[in-house]
């Protein structure tokens, strides 16, 4: 694989895992409905999202420096 064709993977993964970072954040105008029972699920995951974005990233950057040295180490 090239470089370029890496770079894109990792674009590619990158922007599908921030999409929905950036979906969650805009401003929803939604009107608040009566519920009868809470979700006991409380808290935010915004923070797992963030984790597998920094692991993509780090991902894509390891494959993208690979030096693509497919010659034996051996003599």
């Amino acid at each position: 694989m090239n470089l370029l064709k890496k770079a894109a993977i990792s674009l590619a993964a990158t922007s599908m895992l921030a999409a929905p970072v950036a979906a969650s954040a805009a401003p929803a105008a939604r009107a608040a409905s009566a519920v009868d029972g809470q979700s006991e699920l409380e808290g935010s995951t915004s923070w797992i999202i963030a984790v597998l974005a920094l692991v993509a990233v780090v991902g894509g950057i390891i494959i993208a420096s690979d030096n693509d040295s497919d010659e034996p180490t051996s003599p």
